[in-house]
């Protein structure tokens, strides 16, 4: 037996088909009840019992997840249908856009990964002694609190530890602190009357759990609300050292820290011998989770507190985001887009959204005019990573257009440069940002958009997040002729080479990340594989002759995925043997600024060694009358002879 979807009409506020909803969802409907979480909630413990069900109530899910307890079964799913689509002053068509939102909640979805983090209660305040004294002596009774006082006071009581001293770095996050200090001084406990300080030394280390921060300065981490076990307060303000105490008396036990990105080394193109190249993930990451480590990057999962930025920009798509995974998240899309218009929909709106465009969205259907029919809300946990790709797949999938709706703390860095991106690729109508506050607002903008048709073939595209925006932009842009021109810094492109500047040289051969850049073995020859370029300027910063330049576009024919020279000469023939070897302008420009110059090359046989291949050059200095590599003579080997003919001359 399949999931069943229990449909309830809130008091009759909002209309419901359940034949249209369980046709294009292709899953069984209950009848529509009118009162399911109250009057007929016997009907709901009914339906419970039955086995695997998802209730279409979004406002009561306490009440029923209390019903199953009560009944001792699994508790049910849940889709807001009302708040979505029904409350709308065009909820007498969102039929599709229900049957759409019912059949994502059928999806299941994957578990993220995550670890164990444990707190053992270790506790640091750090303050003036006033405001961390009265703090300590309420967290005594549960952490094991030390105070790291900022002024001169000291304390009357050892019920905690009191330490002084200058933090000069902090790291980590909850259950693993650690930090340097200098200035460190400790109480001495003996003697009579103020307690006393040790002698202050630099350079102190130590550790903890929680951080309580009340200096009122500057945070001693980055982004300090997204820190997992770092707290702070104005110490002036009582109300907020109160709430500090509250939130650090929860920070006890075992926790499940999500694994929210995950790194694949070999595909990171930071730098290649101590060359620097790309730095998007570190430029942008707001809580500084990711550091340099040689040639690729590491990142913290203990600090990293999920936003996706580093997956978004990341150009060679090393960083990957896994809460959730991008294949999940094309699912979703590619199942609303789908039965919407199984449903009898024809060209639907993406708004991406989080918890509090959520919010905003019940707002707006409560006391507004809620969503238009045709706008299918996608909630995500954080939609700062919803970069590009994402974007450009949800066009793909068939929807007109595609608008995130911003929240007071999204991280927009990523999101406005992956906006701009898609936008060169797709067309400005196709995608936008909503900053909107005021439910009301988001409500009429919404309405009165001008819809763009969307694609007539929706395609359902694959692979990580280069192949999926290539075959988007494929889809998109079916009758392309000419490269894409894209803005700069964007993760796809061609190089171009002077070649009147170029030696072929090949060190950027050498050092390509992606191997983009290829050599011949056969012949002095430069070739370039478009579709593998990430523009990370690794080429044009390592070119001794300064002959590279990044040119950002995107090229949709099947030339990007083959070889092309991008310059090549004629090989020198050895003078010696005839092997070819290097390249012949090279060789000849040689010869001219050193041959009869040089003092070694001042004779016309060393000069001649420059036209010689490595093995003929190495025998002709061997024969060499000043040849550098020679030294004494081998002694001559000594025989018996030789000791026999000495006892005879004796």
């Amino acid at each position: 037996m399949g999931t069943k979807l229990l449909l309830c009409d809130c008091a009759g506020s909002q209309p419901l088909n359940s034949d249209k909803i369980g046709s294009a969802c292709e899953t069984e409907c209950s009848k529509v009840f009118t009162a399911l979480c109250t009057r007929e909630l016997e009907a709901a413990a009914a339906e419970l019992q039955q086995g695997d069900t998802i209730i279409a109530c979004g406002q009561e899910q306490e009440v029923f997840q209390a019903l199953a307890e009560e009944l001792n079964v699994d508790a049910p799913g849940f889709v807001d249908l009302r708040d979505r689509a029904g409350w709308s002053e065009e909820g007498a068509d969102a039929a599709p856009k229900m049957a759409a939102l019912a059949a994502e909640a059928l999806l299941p979805q994957p578990v993220t990964p995550s670890v164990d983090v444990y707190s053992e209660g270790t506790c640091l305040i750090i303050g003036p002694g006033d405001v961390a004294f009265a703090l300590a002596e309420k967290l005594a009774v549960t952490l094991a609190v030390t105070v790291l006082v900022t002024d001169e006071a000291a304390p009357f009581t050892r019920a905690f530890d009191v330490v002084r001293g200058r933090i000069k770095s902090l790291d980590g996050a909850l259950g693993g602190f650690t930090m340097r200090l200098d200035a460190f001084q400790q109480l001495e406990p003996g003697g009579r009357g103020a307690f006393m300080w040790t002698d202050a030394r630099d350079r102190a280390q130590s550790g903890c759990d929680i951080v309580l921060d009340l200096t009122g300065d500057t945070p001693l981490v980055h982004a300090p609300a997204k820190r997992e076990g770092y707290l702070r307060a104005d110490p002036k303000d009582p109300l907020s050292v109160e709430r500090l105490a509250f939130e650090a008396a929860q920070l006890v036990g075992a926790f499940e820290k999500p694994l929210y990105v995950r790194m694949e080394e070999t595909l990171c193109a930071h730098s290649r011998a101590e060359q620097v190249a790309c730095t998007n993930c570190l430029d942008i990451c707001p809580t500084g989770a990711i550091k340099p480590a040689g040639e690729h990057v590491e990142i913290d999962p203990m600090i990293c507190a999920g936003c996706g930025e580093c997956a978004a920009v990341c150009p060679s798509t090393a960083i990957t985001y896994e809460d959730p995974p991008i294949s999940a998240l094309l699912s979703r899309m590619h199942i609303l887009a789908r039965t919407y218009r199984r449903a009898g929909g024809a060209a639907p709106r993406l708004l991406v959204h989080n918890a509090h465009g959520a919010e905003m969205i019940r707002m707006a259907a409560r006391f507004g005019r809620g969503l238009p029919a045709d706008v299918i809300p996608l909630e995500l946990s954080v939609i700062s990573g919803f970069g590009h790709a994402e974007m450009l797949a949800a066009l793909t999938h068939g929807f007109a257009r595609v608008d995130v709706l911003l929240s007071p703390t999204t991280e927009r860095d990523a999101l406005d440069r992956e906006l701009a991106l898609a936008q060169a690729i797709a067309g400005a109508n196709a995608l936008g940002l909503l900053d909107e506050a005021d439910p009301d607002a988001l409500s009429d903008v919404l309405y009165a958009q001008d819809v763009p048709q969307p694609l007539a073939d929706p395609v359902l595209p694959l692979g990580n997040r280069r192949q999926i925006a290539r075959l988007a932009a494929q889809a998109l842009n079916p009758k392309a002729e000419a490269p894409l021109a894209l803005p700069e810094n964007a993760p796809y492109g061609a190089i171009a080479v002077n070649t009147d500047a170029c030696t072929l040289c090949l060190s950027c051969v050498s050092l390509c990340p992606s191997g983009a850049l290829i050599d011949n073995p056969d012949k002095p020859q430069l070739n370039f594989q478009q579709d593998a370029c990430l523009q990370c300027g690794l080429c044009k910063g390592i070119c001794p002759e300064d002959a590279i330049a990044l040119v950002p576009q995107l090229d949709l024919s099947d030339a990007a995925l083959s070889q092309q020279v991008l310059n090549e000469e004629e090989p020198f023939a050895c003078v010696e043997c005839g092997a070819l070897f290097g390249v012949k302008s090279t060789v000849e420009r040689i010869m001219e600024k050193l041959a009869g110059t040089h003092p070694m090359f001042a004779s016309s046989d060393k000069a001649r060694m420059i036209q010689m291949c490595d093995n003929c050059r190495v025998n002709a200095q061997f024969k060499q009358e000043d040849n550098p590599f020679q030294s004494n003579p081998k002694p001559r080997v000594v025989t018996t002879e030789d000791y026999f003919s000495k006892r005879k001359d004796h």
